[in-house]
């Protein structure tokens, strides 16, 4: 397994190893211009509703990247398994986001989204051990004590999978773009402060 550390100090920003039983899990940064396709073809689909880009032409997106790529507490990431693309992961800090007014919060906090991509063939257990590898990957910075995720209220799957993850329902928020419902999930006590170690 590799990490590299990002230049403003705030976490991770590259992560590479390998998932037993699912393949080789690299997450980068998103380049706006050099993904832009991929994402407006991922975030204009019905199936990516709740990720509220429905009507976003292609240069909108772009710019939306853009400015989450010139943020030093939001950050987006591109996620592929064996080389190819399957999701896209956001994360950021809580207290620089909108959702910080929302909630009281607490140091260490740290917030994620996670829009898994369009599927050729439906593959049972996938996005299970997608989110998992993911989870690993956020624990990998220690400052990072509890998790954050805010899936539109009315998005029963997304919080289904978060609660089986381990989350805890928080509440119903008013945020101005969505009514959301927030979760939690506390660092583990065993092995979350272990240090990384290459499993190449």
């Amino acid at each position: 397994m590799t990490t590299d550390q990002d230049s403003t100090g705030t976490g991770l920003h590259h992560y590479d190893r390998d998932v037993a039983g699912f393949g080789r899990l690299t997450v980068r940064p998103v380049d706006p211009d050099g993904d832009v396709d991929l994402l407006h073809g991922w975030v204009t689909q019905e199936r990516a509703r709740f990720w509220g880009m429905l009507d976003a032409d292609r240069e909108r997106v772009r710019e939306i990247y853009a400015y989450l790529d010139s943020l030093t507490t939001h950050h987006a990431y591109l996620v592929h398994r064996d080389g190819l693309p399957v999701a896209l992961f956001q994360t950021y800090q809580p207290e620089a986001d909108p959702v910080g007014e929302c909630y009281p919060v607490q140091p260490g906090d740290f917030g994620l989204h996670l829009l898994v991509g369009p599927a050729a063939v439906a593959e049972p257990g996938f996005t299970g051990v997608l989110f998992g590898a993911l989870l690993d990957f956020v624990w990998a910075d220690p400052n990072r004590r509890r998790l954050l995720a805010e899936p539109d209220a009315r998005n029963e799957k997304a919080i289904a999978r978060l609660v089986r993850a381990g989350f805890r329902l928080g509440p119903i928020v008013d945020k101005p773009e969505k009514r959301a419902r927030l979760l939690f999930l506390d660092r583990p006590a065993v092995a979350a402060d272990r240090p990384p170690t290459d499993d190449r």
